[in-house]
């Protein structure tokens, strides 16, 4: 495939660098400042007053939460959830992630640890208690941009997983994880849209291609690997990139309302592969697409190989040159969606293509094999 003309508009939050947690913890301290001197002032309940004697009345002290109040749920996901750091020779970065397994496997995005783990660096993860623990690698992906952790020692609750396939757009979700290092941020907002066809990475080689949930729930560098919850509490989605005004790391300035996350099906899929094998594997179907074509659809290479010997593509009698428009149901409008559909499946799927050839349209059945 061929490299992009231009760094796209979306792009993994870049994990926090850990130099620079410093001043923006001591605007924190100041503000908490602020808000202890009024809490004093209003906690008197009667005395003088510019002369004169008043009477204040006492709040209550006991505030009930409903079940499923954004406080409530909060109360309950925030010990499943932990802030990573990733040390490497640049320094290192900050992340988050949750706990999918009570023996202490933790979720997180792979760009989190990519630059710890080719460096040689240290991994540890910080609790919601507080407490730290060294962690080791148990399996990453730069496709689907995900990675397994483990830690050791911990007494642990795993998250409860919900069902992205049954999310609606408009349902209320939340985000929690470390944005600029601040531990167990939380923020409210809904399910923007499905299926948005994301791709995020730092190079053509380690690209993931992420068929996204969108949301306005604020997202900054920082919440990667973080967990997207519904109403009930449950993982719908790992939050994993954010879309910039710019076109270079160095404009990204946070949350515009523009977040995405891996759906909790296929992320559990792939943890579930991580957890057993070290690695995980993707349905592909046997064909190399032009990755500068810009017209309608995915258009199968003309040059190099372009078909896979014995793949799905050739069984199903597709050539080089072949546009494909539709996959499974779902309209391709270029080389990424087609490759995000693609890996919304499982190995092994009976998948029907509509394509192009001229001015020719045809169909075909294709059964997706795993990638090598």
């Amino acid at each position: 495939m061929s490299d992009f003309d231009s760094k796209p508009w979306w792009e993994a939050p870049a994990p926090k660098g850990l130099n620079k947690s410093i001043s923006l913890k001591s605007a924190i301290v100041l503000a908490l400042g602020v808000g202890l001197i009024a809490g004093t002032f209003t906690a008197s309940s009667t005395g003088s007053l510019f002369g004169r004697s008043v009477n204040l009345v006492k709040s209550s002290s006991t505030i009930e939460r409903p079940v499923g109040s954004v406080a409530e749920i909060a109360q309950r996901v925030l010990p499943s959830v932990v802030s990573i750091e990733a040390k490497s020779k640049n320094g290192g970065a900050t992340g988050s992630g949750f706990v999918i397994d009570s023996t202490g496997y933790i979720l997180t995005n792979n760009h989190v640890i990519t630059g710890s783990v080719e460096s040689g660096g240290d991994i540890s993860v910080r609790l919601n208690d507080g407490s730290e623990y060294s962690a080791k690698v148990v399996g990453r992906d730069s496709s689907y941009d995900l990675a397994v952790l483990k830690i050791s020692g911990a007494t642990l609750k795993a998250l409860q997983f919900g069902d992205s396939d049954k999310v609606a757009v408009g349902d209320s979700v939340i985000a929690i994880g470390s944005p600029l290092g601040l531990t167990g941020t939380v923020t409210l907002g809904i399910i923007s849209a499905k299926d948005r066809a994301v791709t995020a990475g730092e190079s053509q080689e380690d690209n993931s291609f992420i068929n996204a949930l969108q949301t306005d729930a604020a997202i900054n560098p920082g919440n990667s690997g973080g967990p997207l919850v519904d109403a009930t509490g449950s993982v719908i989605g790992v939050n994993s990139a954010i879309a910039s005004l710019g076109f270079s790391a160095s404009s990204q300035t946070g949350s515009i309302g523009l977040g995405f996350a891996i759906p909790i099906n296929q992320a559990r899929k792939t943890a579930e592969q991580l957890i057993k094998n070290g690695k995980a594997t993707y349905p592909v179907i046997g064909v190399s697409v032009d990755m500068n074509y810009r017209g309608e659809g995915a258009l199968i290479a003309k040059t190099g190989v372009a078909i896979v010997k014995g793949g799905a593509a050739e069984k199903a009698g597709l050539e080089a040159g072949d546009i494909i428009i539709e996959f499974g149901g779902r309209a391709i409008g270029s080389a990424e969606e087609l490759i995000v559909a693609i890996r919304a499946q499982n190995v092994g799927d009976k998948v029907e293509v509509i394509y192009k050839r001229g001015s020719e349209s045809k169909s075909a059945t294709l059964v997706l094999t795993a990638s090598e």
